[in-house]
């Protein structure tokens, strides 16, 4: 079997890609969001030129040609080429699910079902009162017992959205929310290490048990310092896309949690390399997550996968006024939450369909041979 095709269907913040072999199987994976227009482009000039024509049987065949394309493209090492590998990789393991009639993750040895989630915020726009009033509505409504706030601002050099909001929203989440629901936050880069672990005691204080990203994740050491001065699990990774630097974060302990983003690694199949790596190690894995793209879905056929799995799926909790470009993009509501958990779907490959009047409505390019 080898690659004949492959289709790409583009709106600027998604890309889809459509693999088709020389048998006639087919898979559907996505690049990574943001920019995913110029993540196309990319691809049709710098990925597909070296895997068209090549076998694709097997895991060995397509991590081969992973690593083919990263090193013919070795002078443009870094984030938009994986994020274009992902939309191959994704869809490799689309079309691998669909020809042996199995969801993804009883490809990699896990099990379809049910997984709990935590609802993830992404908005510094709102008061610490409105947050936690949403925070209670989905308590309520869904299940939801667990959830993630945002600190500070982003990549902020240690300027807090606006002054106080963090020391006020560390508090009043931890007044509003049940007793026993989880609280998580994320700095996205913001602070200075001091300014990190002052805010980190008030975290351990507040029975928050999870800050991910305190200090600008491209200074690990800094990260390091507030690792080590906390109680409390200390997180990151989501940008991190070269397995040397994540060798580093795991071997060094640079954070207690890792959490790759699937898409911004190239994939699937090197996202599970970070799993296994931080596995060796007995570091958790709580992967990325951030939009209802097929990020979410491929990211909850890993956790059903890997033994060493967080013990929450990460869950947008925006709708269309954040992310209008999520709207209508698959079939059928993949995303249903009843009880605090999501259910994977035992369909074969990822177990969703794209919408067609999303993919009628999209920039089509090709990439072929006869």
């Amino acid at each position: 079997m080898k690659i004949k095709k492959l289709e790409t269907f583009t709106k600027p913040f998604v890309s889809f890609l459509k693999i088709t072999s020389d048998t006639g199987a087919e898979g559907y994976g996505q690049m990574s969001t943001y920019h995913a227009d110029i993540t196309a482009q990319i691809f049709h000039k710098q990925v597909a030129p070296w895997v068209l024509g090549k076998s694709c049987n097997s895991l060995e065949d397509i991590e081969d040609l992973e690593n083919l394309v990263l090193e013919k493209e070795h002078k443009f090492p870094g984030s938009y080429i994986l994020r274009a590998i992902a939309g191959l990789d994704t869809a490799w393991w689309d079309m691998k699910g669909k020809l042996e009639n199995k969801p993804v993750v009883s490809l990699i040895n896990g099990n379809p079902g049910k997984l709990k989630v935590y609802g993830s915020s992404m908005k510094r726009d709102i008061t610490p009162q409105e947050e936690a009033d949403r925070f209670m509505k989905l308590e309520d409504e869904c299940g939801i017992s667990a959830f993630k706030f945002r600190l500070g601002s982003e990549c902020g050099r240690n300027i807090d959205e606006w002054p106080g909001r963090s020391e006020e929203i560390i508090k009043i989440i931890n007044k509003n929310l049940d007793p026993s629901s989880e609280k998580l936050v994320d700095a996205n880069s913001c602070f200075t290490p001091k300014r990190a672990i002052e805010l980190g005691h008030l975290l351990e204080e507040n029975g928050i048990n999870h800050y991910e990203e305190p200090c600008p994740y491209w200074e690990p050491e800094q990260t390091l310092e507030v690792t080590n001065a906390l109680t409390i699990d200390v997180t990151g990774g989501e940008q991190d896309c070269d397995l040397r630097i994540w060798r580093d974060i795991i071997n060094r302990k640079i954070v207690n949690i890792v959490q790759p983003d699937i898409m911004y690694m190239g994939g699937l199949t090197r996202a599970l390399k970070v799993a296994k790596m931080a596995e060796e190690k007995s570091i958790i894995c709580t992967p990325h997550a951030a939009n209802l793209s097929l990020v979410t879905i491929c990211t909850m056929h890993l956790l059903k996968a890997i033994p060493n799995a967080g013990k929450y799926l990460e869950f947008s909790i925006e709708g269309e006024d954040y992310y209008p470009w999520q709207k209508n993009l698959f079939l059928n509501n993949p995303f249903k939450i009843d009880d605090g958990k999501i259910m994977l779907s035992e369909d074969p490959g990822w177990g969703i369909t794209i919408n067609p009047q999303w993919i009628e409505e999209s920039n089509y390019a090709v990439s072929k041979i006869d």
